[in-house]
């Protein structure tokens, strides 16, 4: 059933396209998002070409490999693919029942956590996650990463769980029948 709602939404192109630039986005926010004090200079300096840029932009996805250890970019990627696969069969649902008034909040609040709690997870393997590390050290309890077992590192589990379950939850509204059934 899953896998049969999955080719049905992204053998179409225009669901395929979103799938793919949604996950891209995700993706380049998630390993350009450490690096932008670094662009930032170099996009404020007047003796830097925009080619130099875009280079050591292209150069920074490098960093997935480098920067990251295995166990963080294999959650990161799954996190972009499952948010990119979130969107498009989010909107081919709403295309699909625009007519009638269903109650979505479930679902948009699922994929919306699962981003912002794998959002949390980023980070290297020597500065711990980038976004939960300063705010914890804002209200003093930055210690308490020490303790978690792999360092702020399940938040981006929990982000693809919470992914996994709003995709789940998305598919099963796809094939439900338009109707009450009694």
């Amino acid at each position: 059933m899953y896998f049969k709602t999955l080719r049905q939404v992204l053998f179409q192109p225009f669901y395929l396209g979103l799938f793919l630039v949604v996950s891209f986005l995700v993706l380049s926010i998630a390993i350009l998002l450490p690096s932008f004090g670094l662009l930032q200079i170099l996009w404020q300096s007047s003796s830097v070409s925009l080619l130099e840029i875009s280079s050591v932009v292209i150069s920074l996805y490098g960093s997935l490999v480098t920067n990251f250890t295995v166990f963080s970019a294999s959650y990161m990627v799954a996190i972009s693919l499952l948010f990119g696969l979130q969107i498009a069969l989010f909107t081919y649902y709403v295309k699909q029942l625009r007519s009638q008034t269903t109650n979505l909040t479930g679902v948009g609040a699922s994929s919306v956590g699962g981003l912002v709690s794998g959002f949390f997870g980023i980070g290297c393997a020597t500065c711990g996650t980038l976004l939960l590390t300063p705010f914890l050290a804002l209200v003093g309890a930055a210690a308490l990463l020490t303790w978690l077992p792999f360092g702020g590192e399940e938040f981006g589990l929990l982000g693809v769980a919470l992914l996994l379950y709003a995709n789940h939850i998305i598919v099963k509204k796809i094939n439900a029948p338009l109707v009450c059934q009694t």
